[in-house]
């Protein structure tokens, strides 16, 4: 299938239900819907939605776990021409609530686990709520679709029309309502099919529905003709078992996934010879970890670079540029990446500075939050708007981004500006270190002075720090270690690192 042209998605996936109606476009466990079932329920939820008097450009919102009937409930909102709002079940009940107000909700779906964990909270839901499974309060959901056969009334999908409003994890601040638009998802779509995706895909999801880290891999497997295996719930053995058993060809995953899945000592027993590709995106990975991964896993491996904002992307094809392991690559094509510095300045290759972005592929603006838009912006000197990442980083001679940090995450310490994932890494070098994060907090002496705060296995925090810091520059020493558990982290594999310079000033 050649795209050249703007096409909806709902298009897209019609379009080929039409052509092989009883092919498999989504598995769970020991169920599965064929594009014709997929389409029809699509059809159903769209006129329910409808019926309901949701009009094209208004909202919905979902807030469950990964299920058949939460990727009908998204496409039929997408068929109706309604917005989708993924609310994570993780987020507080009164930021559950707030988020299906913020963007305008008028019916929230949601299962039986988010609705007890709301408690009271729910009764603040100004929807009408449907419920997706067995106990869940509200209409159940095979009430609320329109009978068998449904059709709803033709809506034209333009490009500005918005797909989805997806909210930060809110790790900075409260969440804000991405907004990202049908075009923005067309050419996502656009943007796999170098990577092998097609009718013949089978594509296993085990991060959750409700993130774009799955989103940006669920809807353009589907619309390119593809098969979707999905996980409840991530688990690294179950996920190489169904890997063998469907013969998977691609897969999207975070590092931390990555990384208990290589850890598995029955790892070598699995039959993997139909990866075509693996893909990891949201959170930095390590280039000790992308090279074992690329030793021990048939198939390429991808990592994209970017921010659910859109913006521009980076791409590294690490099976194809194995010394550059410890960049994010180079930007995609037709995306055009610049460093500035903190005065808006373009720097040239070599100079570090704040990340910025701009494709086909960016956010319409934050909801009801135009100011945090303009905050969002940079133009350039030829006019043309591009995304901020807050990320830190620099272009290497051969025009490979290497990251040093988020720019937030950045210490300044004795006025030398100090990059957090610069001492973790040789943090993570001591045999004993599981799991490491460095922040920042107050200090008398120094403005800011790093911590660090250590999964161990054995050694104790004053011979890490010690370790650590023979190998640092003066001004990058480590004032503390801090022995944890584990490091709190968001669905998605981030590390939380506000949740640690809280805990650590409760502490003192």
């Amino acid at each position: 299938m050649t795209l050249d042209a703007y096409t909806p998605v709902p298009d897209l996936i019609r379009a080929y239900a039409a052509t092989a109606p009883g092919k498999a476009a989504l598995i769970l466990e020991d169920r599965q819907l064929s594009y014709d079932e997929f389409v029809r329920l699509g059809d159903r939820v769209a006129a329910a939605l409808q019926r309901e008097d949701v009009a094209a450009g208004e909202s919905v919102a979902i807030c469950a776990g990964t299920s058949l009937e939460y990727g009908c409930a998204f496409f039929g909102a997408l068929i109706a021409g309604v917005a989708m709002a993924p609310i994570a079940p993780s987020s507080t009940p009164d930021g559950i609530a707030a988020m299906a107000a913020d963007c305008g909700a008028k019916v929230f779906f949601v299962d039986k686990a988010v609705a007890d964990a709301m408690g009271a909270e729910l009764g603040k839901v100004k929807a009408r709520i449907v419920g997706l499974d067995v106990g869940a309060p509200g209409v159940p959901f095979a009430e609320f679709l329109a009978p068998e056969g449904a059709k709803p009334a033709p809506v034209a999908i333009t490009e500005e029309l918005p797909f989805n409003i997806i909210y930060s994890s809110g790790t900075t601040g409260a969440p804000k309502g991405i907004v990202q638009s049908h075009g923005m998802r067309f050419w996502q779509v656009v943007r796999v099919q170098p990577m092998g995706y097609s009718e013949n895909s089978v594509v296993l999801l085990s991060t959750p529905l409700y993130s774009n880290t799955t989103l940006v891999s669920f809807f353009p497997t589907l619309a390119l003709g593809g098969t979707v295996v999905l996980m409840k719930k991530f688990d690294a053995g179950q996920f190489l078992a169904q890997s063998q058993r469907h013969r998977v060809t691609h897969a999207m995953l975070v590092p931390v996934q990555y990384s208990r899945i290589m850890a598995r000592e029955d790892f070598d027993s699995y039959d993997l010879s139909s990866f075509q590709m693996k893909f990891s995106t949201s959170a930095p990975f390590s280039p000790a970890l992308k090279q074992d991964v690329l030793k021990r896993w048939p198939g390429g491996l991808v990592e994209y670079y970017g921010m659910t904002e859109g913006g521009g992307a980076c791409v590294l094809a690490a099976h194809l540029f194995p010394d550059k392991l410890h960049t994010v690559g180079m930007p995609a094509p037709g995306h055009d990446i610049r460093v500035i510095d903190e005065d808006g300045k373009e720097l040239p290759r070599g100079e570090v500075g704040e990340v910025v972005g701009r494709s086909d592929i960016m956010m319409s603006g934050y909801h009801n939050r135009k100011d945090q838009t303009d905050a969002a912006i940079w133009i350039s000197p030829e006019g043309l708007r591009f995304i901020r990442t807050g990320d830190v980083g620099r272009f290497d001679a051969d025009g490979f981004l290497e990251l040093m940090d988020r720019k937030k995450d950045m210490i300044i310490s004795g006025g030398f500006n100090v990059y957090p994932s610069d001492l973790e890494a040789v943090l993570r070098q001591h045999p004993d270190v599981a799991d490491a994060a460095v922040v920042g907090v107050p200090s008398a002496e120094w403005g800011e002075t790093p911590v660090a705060f250590v999964v161990s296995s054995g050694a104790d925090g004053e011979t890490l720090r010690a370790f650590a810091n023979e190998r640092l520059g003066k001004t990058q020493r480590i004032s503390a270690v801090e022995l944890v558990d584990e490091l709190p982290r968001s669905h998605i594999g981030k590390i939380l690192k506000r949740e640690l310079r809280d805990a650590y000033a409760a502490k003192r």
